[in-house]
């Protein structure tokens, strides 16, 4: 079983409250981690302005994180989402547009912003 997949015991219900939207660089990313007995899930938030859109952190192509070091989803031009481990480009909607996943997309792992909190939906 794969971490994205949504029978995944480690993965948080909809109303888990991540962090306050100001925790996260505008526009930047942040990795979050779930632990259910021997299973995990990865998932990372990015935001722009107060927007945050959520996906489970998990190259499409090879399965490794994406940022495996620290919270750096974001290209220097913060345009694109890069996977560190090969260089995929993905736009910020979650859809590959270049490496060796293009046309694939990240799974998506839906969250929300209420009153300045970002939350699982």
């Amino acid at each position: 079983m794969a971490s994205w997949e949504p029978d995944n015991p480690a993965r948080p219900p909809a109303g888990v409250r991540l962090c306050a939207l100001a925790e996260i660089a505008d526009p930047g990313g942040k990795s979050f981690r779930f632990r259910e007995g021997s299973r995990m899930f990865a998932g990372f938030v990015i935001r722009e302005g107060e927007a945050a859109r959520g996906f489970v952190d998990s190259c499409p192509h090879a399965g490794w994180p994406l940022a495996p070091l620290d919270d750096r989803y974001l290209t220097r031009d913060a345009r694109h989402i890069l996977c560190a481990g090969h260089g995929a480009l993905f736009a910020l909607d979650g859809h590959c547009i270049a490496g060796p996943c293009a046309g694939d997309r990240l799974h998506d792992w839906p969250v929300e912003v209420r009153a300045g909190e970002v939350w699982t939906a």
